[in-house]
């Protein structure tokens, strides 16, 4: 069985993935007093605020299960950037949207910072894509 030395640079981005759990954490808790009635919340705000979350957390644990591949194919330069940091990258953009689009008092629609949701989208296309490139490259 073949073994993979992460690289420094993906050392680096994981350790900051995994302490970004925890702000994760703080958000289940605050989901918690939202279903509890603490947090005063439209159905709209509600559905958003879940999202963010969810998809905050899908991304962190995707963006540590890339790193490997990416090292593992010797991604460099600026594909070995895209590949390592377009997925964390969307990890911070996609919640925000969500999270940003759906804040103030009463709001039963998203604001113009829905946009972040498909900015993250982008980035989230351009980095499995790339790292799906290097993958089937290095299996060829």
């Amino acid at each position: 069985m073949a073994s993979v030395t992460l690289t420094s640079q993906s050392l680096g981005i994981a350790g900051v993935l995994l302490l970004t759990i925890v702000t994760i954490e703080t958000g289940g808790y605050y989901l918690t007093r939202v279903a509890r009635g603490a947090v005063a919340l439209t159905d709209f705000q509600k559905a958003f605020a879940r999202a963010g979350h969810a998809h905050a957390g899908v991304f962190v644990i995707l963006s540590l299960v890339v790193l490997p591949y990416a090292d593992a194919v010797g991604a460099h330069g600026f594909w070995g950037w895209l590949a390592r940091t377009a997925i964390p990258i969307t990890a911070i953009l996609m919640p925000a949207g969500f999270f940003f689009s759906s804040m103030g008092k009463g709001r039963t629609k998203p604001n113009a910072l829905v946009a972040l949701i498909w900015i993250g989208a982008l980035f989230l296309a351009a980095g499995v894509l790339t790292l799906g490139i290097l993958v089937l490259q290095a299996a060829a």
